[in-house]
């Protein structure tokens, strides 16, 4: 019978060098040369106080190597990162055999503020300097992750004024009903349940009272609409994603085509990828060189990020939401939507339509008037107006009809505000009129159009899957713009220093 040599798989004590473990050509190579000797400390390093008393403290250049390598195996938890620097040989010769505490890691990544973009930017000199960086192509898209906040806990002050309300009317009836059995004999158990109960409601309305006296006013949406808050994280924002609504941030990423390098990355919340543009592009303008070329899916269209790009001789390529209608290589597409998801039907359902809209209005055949549901008359207030290039008659009710009319809540939006309803009726396209997205439709129905968008998802798209599916990125696990801003361009770091190691940086 063939014999082998045993196999130990449980504890042994082995003299192991710590330089021998980091192989040349691996991410942690790489990782350990630019922290080494390409990367600037010194503002994290000013931090410390502890030059003639205090405890020394961990080196943040050591902090830094455990976080990006942990990222960049798909741990993410400050417990977890503690562990494996006690047990993995690979963490502790990055580490230089240092096992810092989980609240010391957490506090770290919390706390880096704006260093990390620094820190990020002197990656990007080296990739520049490797020659990783083509200026040709730039691609922007966004994903949309949930972070350290409950979505229950989303709403606006009116909302929370109503909820401290209710508790407090609660907390109220509970103490009346304790008066009324404190001459009768009780439950020792009941009256310590109602008690804890009483005490946790008084406690809730306490909080929703300081945070309504810390926040006296609603969130803004960029057209002036209010945005729903969050007691958790009122930084954060509601978003629908396709598996769901979130709350959490949108990760937005600029890629260059050449070896798919990212050059910034942001984090903001807000679902909205139409007021995230401007900043992006501001952001990559140093980047950039007068032949580079931007990219953006259909989320970042809007009338006013193609006039304010054409402003800056900026040449761009972002579709609107009717592209793939109007190509043919997407024809038969509509047959997928009608299949069901095991996990979610995606199918969208007809929206009813709670308002009158101006096929409920009758316009008279002078054009001097039109009738309303209610069967009042609305007066011309605009006979030949333009709205983005469309002429447009315009009327107005009287309030004398409106105010009293039983049909207001059907009618108008905000009934309470709203004292009158108008209406618009369009006559179609003025000659010679173009809008930016009329260019811009042109521009993305031409072949080289078609090309771009081809090369923007060869761009983009493998980044998002690297960082979500390879590194794990599922969620955010810090509140705050600040915090979690720094946590996304960490991950970003660990994608780019990978790109360093593929081509052979420190060898």
């Amino acid at each position: 019978m063939a014999r082998f040599k045993p196999v130990q798989k449980g504890l042994m004590l082995l003299p192991v060098d710590f330089s021998r473990q980091i192989i040349p050509g691996s991410f942690e190579h790489a990782l350990c040369y630019l922290v080494d000797h390409e990367l600037d400390f010194s503002g994290l390093r000013e931090r410390y106080r502890n030059n003639t008393q205090g405890a020394p403290a961990y080196d943040p250049a050591v902090l830094l190597k455990i976080i990006l390598l942990a990222y960049s195996r798909g741990l993410i938890g400050s417990r977890r990162i503690e562990a494996m620097c006690r047990q993995n040989i690979l963490f502790i010769a990055v580490a230089g055999d240092n096992q810092p505490h989980f609240t010391t890691l957490a506090a770290f990544i919390a706390e880096l503020g704006d260093e990390v973009a620094k820190l990020f930017a002197q990656v990007l000199v080296v990739c520049d300097r490797q020659g990783l960086i083509g200026r040709e192509l730039f691609a922007i898209d966004g994903v949309k992750l949930p972070s350290n906040a409950s979505k229950a806990k989303s709403g606006t002050r009116a909302d929370y004024q109503r909820q401290a309300e209710k508790m407090e009317k609660a907390a109220k009836q509970m103490l009346v009903r304790h008066r009324e059995i404190d001459m009768t004999p009780v439950d020792e158990r009941q009256a310590q349940r109602e008690a804890c109960m009483l005490e946790r409601l008084q406690k809730e309305a306490k909080q929703l009272k300081d945070w309504l006296a810390a926040n006296p006013e609603d969130r803004k949406g960029p057209k002036g609409g209010v945005r729903q808050s969050n007691l958790t994280d009122n930084e954060s924002a509601k978003m629908a994603t396709g598996k769901g609504v979130i709350q959490g941030y949108t990760g937005v990423a600029v890629v260059d085509e050449k070896h798919q390098i990212i050059l910034d990355a942001q984090a903001h919340g807000t679902g909205s990828e139409q007021e995230l543009l401007v900043p992006v592009v501001q952001a990559i303008k140093p980047q950039m060189s007068n032949q580079t070329v931007i990219t953006a899916d259909a989320g970042y269209h809007s009338e006013n990020n193609l006039k304010m790009l054409a402003a800056e001789g900026i040449d761009t390529y972002i579709p609107d939401n009717g592209y793939r209608k109007r190509d043919e290589r997407y024809h038969g597409q509509e047959a997928h939507k009608t299949k069901p998801d095991p996990l979610w039907d995606k199918r969208g359902q007809p929206s009813i339509s709670k308002r009158f809209g101006p096929g409920d209005f009758q316009l008279a055949e002078d054009g001097s008037h039109c009738l309303c549901p209610a069967g009042k008359r609305l007066y011309s207030n605009g006979s030949n107006c333009t709205f983005n290039g469309y002429a447009a008659m315009k009327f107005r009710g009287a309030e004398r009809d409106c105010l009293p009319c039983t049909l207001r809540t059907q009618c108008l939006r905000t009934p309470e505000k709203t004292k009158t309803r108008q209406v618009a009726f369009f006559r179609g396209k003025r000659d010679g009129y173009e809008t930016h997205t009329d260019r811009m439709k042109r521009k993305i129905d031409s072949d080289q159009g078609r090309q771009m968008i081809t090369r923007r998802f060869a761009t983009v798209e493998p980044v998002f899957g690297n960082l979500r599916n390879n590194k794990r990125l599922d969620r955010f696990t810090l509140r705050g713009r600040s915090k979690v801003d720094g946590q996304w361009k960490l991950y970003c770091l660990v994608h780019n220093i990978e790109k360093l190691a593929h081509y052979g940086v420190g060898q």
